[in-house]
């Protein structure tokens, strides 16, 4: 499967991960702020160092599991202002996750919206996705507001289904399918 980056929208570049880019990843997921829906906690030095790593390896993203992350970068002042995930949840079956995490100061810009998109876009019409979900925090409803701006419908929400930092949480499932993003665009 083959998708092309640096992807150019108005105001964003998504682009790969640099050595560079550690202190900006240091700050989004050392922060409490940013890491409080998240299925871990904010991380130490060392453990973003393994992140980025991770992030600068090339993803085929031909196998289950794998996941292209890629950074979003505000094109007019060069910053970091978060990043969007595209995970290949079933190969086979041609099924794939989104996430995103931003850092706060650039919260209700619509940047997460507009880079999110252009995952979609990569996932269903570069590498053939059938059908993409995300899944999050039920307490997370700006998150959850952003996916149905998206256009993604919600599926499922499970009750108390995953023991996250110490307490039971409920999981909210949406969902879009290839059919749905052509007529969406």
């Amino acid at each position: 499967m083959s998708f092309s980056l640096p992807i150019e929208t108005d105001r964003l570049t998504l682009r790969r991960y640099l050595a560079t880019d550690y202190d900006d990843l240091l700050r989004l997921q050392s922060s409490p702020d940013v890491t409080r829906f998240l299925l871990y906690g904010p991380k130490t030095p060392e453990q973003v160092k393994e992140s980025l790593a991770g992030r600068l390896t090339d993803v085929p993203m031909d196998t289950d599991g794998q996941a292209l992350t890629v950074a979003v970068i505000l094109r007019e002042t060069g910053q970091h202002v978060g990043e969007v995930t595209l995970f290949a949840q079933n190969v086979e079956q041609r099924i794939g996750e989104i996430g995103f995490v931003f850092h706060p100061d650039f919260h209700g810009r619509g940047f997460a919206a507009e880079a999110s998109i252009e995952l979609l876009r990569l996932g269903f019409e570069e590498l053939g996705m059938h059908r993409i979900i995300g899944r999050l925090d039920a307490r997370n409803s700006g998150s959850a507001n952003l996916l149905r701006r998206l256009g993604l419908r919600q599926e499922a929400h499970f009750v108390k289904n995953e023991f996250l930092k110490g307490e039971w949480t409920d999981e909210l499932v949406f969902a879009m399918l290839a059919e749905e993003w052509d007529k969406r665009s």
